[in-house]
């Protein structure tokens, strides 16, 4: 069982940055793949980002790639979202999520409760 909880999210200008942490509790945090998931209004959830759970790779949406990064600290239990270069249609919930043994967590089992990211043009 991994309990998940965020924090870092708010409203930042067109071309600002934003730091995501999720901090992780439960058993075997190294054996999960930890990742970052978003929904926007009206719009379905979409994967953002992971790390797998040995830490040797990091997969990333096309729509991010090279102006996020997804790095974790597994003495902390965190997982932790660099996010450069936002822009408006960044803006949406951000869930962290965890699967066992996974790289791109396509079927999360736990997901943490959301943080609000808003991007103003």
């Amino acid at each position: 069982q991994v309990q998940l909880v965020e924090s870092g999210g708010g409203l930042v200008q067109a071309g600002g940055s934003l730091r995501l942490s999720c901090a992780a509790s439960g058993r075997a945090f190294s054996d999960y793949g930890l990742g970052w998931f978003r929904q926007a209004p009206g719009k379905e959830r979409e994967f953002v980002a992971s790390v797998d759970w040995g830490g040797w790779s990091t997969y990333y949406s096309d729509s991010v790639k090279g102006r996020f990064t997804i790095s974790r600290d597994d003495i902390r239990h965190t997982v932790i979202l660099q996010m450069n270069s936002l822009k408006p249609e960044d803006t949406a919930v951000y869930y962290c999520a965890a699967q066992r043994y996974a790289n791109r967590l396509s079927s999360p089992g736990y997901w943490g409760q959301g943080t609000q990211v808003t991007v103003a043009s």
